[in-house]
Parts: C-alpha cells; structure tokens; sequence
C-alpha cells in the first residue's frame, strides 16, 4: 500500500509541475509590482472599485512591458468596434512596405464605385492617403454608421479630398475592400497570419463569417470576425473583429516597440511614426487629432509628449504612451445591456493617471 501510495504521490507531483510548465509557457506577459514602475498599488485598488462598480469588463496596464494592473476577465472576447480601424493599421503597413499598396493610388484608378448611389468623378479623386486619414471628401451612406456620425456628415459634394477632416466609415469599410483586393485575402487571415500569430494571441482563433443587417432577424454571428453589410446603403461591408483585453495588450505592445516583436520588424517604425503623426487637429484645446487609424493625443501646456490611441463606442480603449512606456486596455461588454457611459470612461483615464506617482 505504501509503495502504491508513493507512486500516487509522485505521479501528482509530475502532473502538477508538468501543468504549472505548460501554464508558465502559455503566459505571453510578465508582471511587475506597481511600486516598481511609478504607479500606487492603493490608487489602482480605488480604480479596481471604479470599474466594478461603473460596469467595465476588464483592463489592463502594462508599463515597460509587465503587467502592473489586472481587472476583469481579460481572456473573454469582446467587440472592439472602432478598433478595428487600428486594427487595419497595421496591415496597411506591412503591405505598403512590401510594395503592394501604393497610397497615391485614387479610387478612380482603383475601380472603386458604390451603390446605390454611383460615386462622382469627384469623388473618385480621393487617394488611399486621404482615406486612411479620414479626409476623403466622400459622403456616402456607409454600413455601421452611428447616429453621432450621420448628425455630423457633411452633404456630397461639399468638400474636396484632403480639404477636410470627418471621421468616416465609408472611408474605413472601403480600406477593407481595397486591402482584400490588393492581397487576394480576407481581413481576417491577413491579421491571423501576420499579427496574431506572429504575437502569439492567446484567445484570437480567427474564424470570421458575413452577416446581413438588412435582414430585420439577422443574428450577430459570436466568430472572432464578420463582414456586416448593409447594401441599402453601401456595397462595402464593415469589418468587426472580437479581441480579448489581453489579445488587444499585445497588439499595444507591439506598437509602443515600435513594431518589433521578438526581434523581428512586423510593422516598419517609419509606417508608426507616420500613421500616428497628427494630420487633422479636431480639438486644439484638448490636442486632440486623427493620423491615419489612429487617434493623436498632441503636445499641449501640460501634455509634453505625444501618444495615440483608439476607442470604440467611446468607452472601449486601446491606448498607446511611448514617453510613459505604458499600454492601456479598457473593456466593457457591449453585446449585452451595460451601464459604462462616456463620463464613466474619462473618470477611468482620470484614475489610471492620478495612480501615477513617478511623472
């Protein structure tokens, strides 16, 4: 019996470290105490209250690369809505790099048209880069087009290309268009092949499928991706990709390395540099600006270094600070009734800063 009772045990002990192994190798991050990185570990538990009781899902901050703050369940996947314009990013990149997508390029010269209203000649002048800046003149009717932006669109034809800047989803959803186009590959694999496994993604699967908002009993499909057209007023669908908190932290991670990841270069540092640099200033006060699929936080008065982010439905974040070393990952479960607001989501950057105790 004893013997039996040994073999037991010792099986136990093999099991129990071969599992802690394989935990330890499936954990793409490290940790850090808050102290060792500037930041109060008090102040985040008052954070931690924060987020509880306003409704977020889950966040994380990450600073010189370790993870200082933890919340929520950060494996579980969520909409990123307009991060995925950020998303896009950096697949623009890595394909302009190579040589396949020239950003001279104009819709006219690209065959891109629409319906049910045809484009202008005018319209067809707009360029890749006056579209990845969101300044492409064209207001077309759109898929996944907020009530916020329809009060804001200006009427077709009011503008030029590269005159003025509206952030807009016809521009984003046609990016998506010409980026399969171009590469003969859907979104969705372009993004598993050349950033979520390169980073090693711990929830992202990449299975997509196409969903009909037209149809009045269309169901929102619970894949990684799906195309959402709506061609009553656009032929171009949107591109919606679900992304765990932590999934999202490494794409953040990615780009405060200034797209190097275990010492290989997956985005060029000059496409960073040059997709974050602020092309149109919408708030001066708040030096708030766009680049290209990147919101710009400007230098002010009491901002002294630049850094970028981008949200979704405004209470979503995905926040990049190369002067503070810090990635910012904000959820909130938007598929189910939520109470998180927009005043709740500034309170939230108001705390994550004020735990900060090393400027």
């Amino acid at each position: 019996m004893r013997a039996q009772y040994l073999l037991l045990v010792s099986l136990y002990l093999q099991l129990s470290f071969t599992s802690f192994c394989i935990g330890q190798q499936t954990s793409a991050f490290k940790y850090a105490t808050p102290e060792s990185k500037g930041f109060s570990a008090d102040r985040l538990d008052s954070l931690a209250n924060f987020l509880g009781k306003a409704g977020s899902s889950s966040m994380l901050i990450l600073v010189d690369g370790a993870v200082i703050f933890e919340w929520g369940n950060t494996k579980e996947k969520h909409l990123v809505h307009s991060i995925r314009k950020a998303l896009l990013n950096s697949l623009y990149g890595i394909k302009i790099e190579e040589g396949i997508i020239d950003t001279t390029q104009n819709l006219l010269s690209l065959g891109i048209d629409d319906i049910p209203n045809p484009l202008t000649e005018n319209e067809k002048q707009a360029r890749i880069a006056d579209l990845l800046k969101s300044r492409s003149g064209v207001y077309h009717h759109a898929a996944a087009v907020s009530e916020g932006m329809l009060r804001g669109m200006p009427q077709r034809g009011s503008y030029q290309a590269n005159e003025v800047y509206y952030y807009n989803n016809w521009d984003f959803n046609v990016l998506g268009a010409i980026l399969e186009e171009k590469t003969g590959e859907s979104i969705y694999k372009l993004f598993e092949n050349r950033i979520a496994k390169p980073l090693g993604m711990l929830d992202f699967k990449g299975d997509f499928t196409s969903v009909n908002m037209d149809d009045d009993e269309a169901q929102i499909p619970q894949t990684d991706g799906f195309y959402s057209f709506e061609k009553s007023k656009s032929k171009y669908p949107a591109y919606h990709f679900r992304l765990s908190a932590r999934d999202l932290a490494l794409y953040g991670l990615l780009y405060l390395n200034k797209g190097k990841w275990k010492g290989k270069q997956l985005i060029s540092e000059e496409w960073i540099e040059k997709s974050t640099t602020p092309y149109s200033l919408y708030n001066e006060k708040y030096g708030l600006a766009y680049g290209m699929l990147w919101n710009v936080l400007t230098e002010t008065e009491t901002r002294k270094s630049r850094s970028f982010y981008h949200t979704g439905v405004g209470i979503h974040m995905l926040g990049i600070y190369p002067a503070s070393k810090l990635v910012l990952v904000h959820r909130v479960n938007t598929e189910t009734d939520y109470q998180f607001h927009k005043g709740n989501f500034y309170e939230m950057i108001r705390l994550v800063w004020a735990a900060q105790t090393e400027q």
